[in-house]
């Protein structure tokens, strides 16, 4: 009983993440899906500790997002800045390798030209 009620709580925590993603600029949502995606897939067999605390950050990380976005709403997404600063006391906890996965994440989302060339459906 205890492992299905884990299971929906992360199911319904993945898809509001995407949910959310929707209302971010094309580029920003392709790369954040993908992101989140490649996360949850690779915490599927992480330990009690690493997905409590796993499953605490990505929490943050919605109320984060979804506050941002309310806040953002009527403005244009080019004038918008999402994200959050991490503070030293967080990233004395992270290893390496989460080290270089951020520093590669925060490079593409950086970067003028991103990887993805995707447009909107003009109506």
């Amino acid at each position: 009983m205890a492992a299905s009620c884990h299971v929906s709580k992360v199911r319904s925590l993945y898809k509001r993440i995407l949910v959310l993603h929707r209302f971010l600029p094309i580029d920003l949502r392709a790369l954040g899906d993908q992101y989140v995606k490649d996360e949850f897939r690779r915490h599927k067999g992480a330990s009690p500790e690493e997905v409590e605390s796993f499953m605490a950050e990505w929490e943050i990380y919605k109320n984060t997002l979804q506050t941002q976005l309310l806040e953002s709403a009527g403005e244009r997404h080019s004038s918008v800045k999402f994200g959050a600063s991490l503070s030293e006391e967080k990233l004395k906890h992270f290893q390496d390798e989460q080290i270089g996965q951020l520093y590669e994440l925060m490079l593409e989302s950086t970067k003028p030209n991103r990887q993805f060339d995707i447009r909107e459906d003009s109506k």
